[in-house]
């Protein structure tokens, strides 16, 4: 499950980052990177599962799907706020510098 939630998920960001030229203003290719690093990661898990335990791998417990799952949209959660966090930090459209400058003009 966590490397089909990452895959779909970098598949999704990949596509945005291709079609719209504002997404890639705004740095969306750091989630490109991250889903895509995290896809090889659980590519990688799941091979070396598939030789460890070769019986088990195509069927597991409810249990260890739903946290299989679980984990997967937790790192899904974490890079999309450390995508946030770089692009607030970083500003590219000047968003948060003209939100600024309005906050101090009233004052």
């Amino acid at each position: 499950m966590t490397l089909l939630i990452s895959v779909f998920a970098a598949i999704a960001v990949t596509v945005i980052w291709y079609t719209n030229e504002t997404a890639r203003k705004m740095k969306i290719s750091y989630l490109c990177w991250m889903f895509w690093g995290a896809s090889l990661m659980w590519l990688v898990d799941a091979i070396f599962e598939y030789v460890s335990e070769p019986e088990e791998y195509f069927n597991p417990a409810v249990k260890d799907m739903l946290n299989d799952a679980f984990l997967g949209l937790c790192v899904v959660a974490l890079a999309l706020v450390i995508w946030i966090v770089s692009v607030l930090v970083s500003d590219p459209l000047g968003v948060v510098k003209r939100q600024l400058k309005e906050e101090e003009a009233r004052e």
